[in-house]
């Protein structure tokens, strides 16, 4: 089943990312359409697939990823603006199968991959 999963790690302590907010959009062109909007477990984890099935469409993605919020609740004084408000990952999603994009983040840095 084709699906699209991600996971978030905090970096900076060392920790699952709980409680980050996560936008799903599709691109059409410049065209975005919000598909989903969730928040990440304690294990820094959404509790269902974000896209599977019929629902899943080969095509253009991004992922929102509330950074900025989740280090506020946490405590960080950021500067203002937050270097790292909004993650944005743009991925293009094509074939059949598992997708998994992780977020490794912190207030100042980011990476990800495609993960199994």
């Amino acid at each position: 089943m084709t699906k699209l999963t991600t996971h978030v790690l905090d970096t900076s302590h060392g920790c699952p990312g709980a409680g980050i907010a996560i936008d799903l959009y599709r691109l059409d062109g410049e065209r975005r359409q919000l598909l989903a909007q969730v928040v990440t477990n304690a294990d820094g984890r959404c509790d269902a697939p974000l896209l599977e099935g019929e629902a899943f469409r080969a095509g253009v993605y991004e992922l929102h990823f509330h950074a900025g919020d989740y280090y506020c609740r946490r405590g960080l004084r950021l500067a203002e603006p937050a270097f790292l408000d909004v993650v944005v990952l743009r991925v293009g999603l094509s074939g059949e199968g598992h997708y998994h994009v992780p977020l490794l983040v912190s207030p100042y840095g980011y990476s990800t991959y495609r993960g199994s």
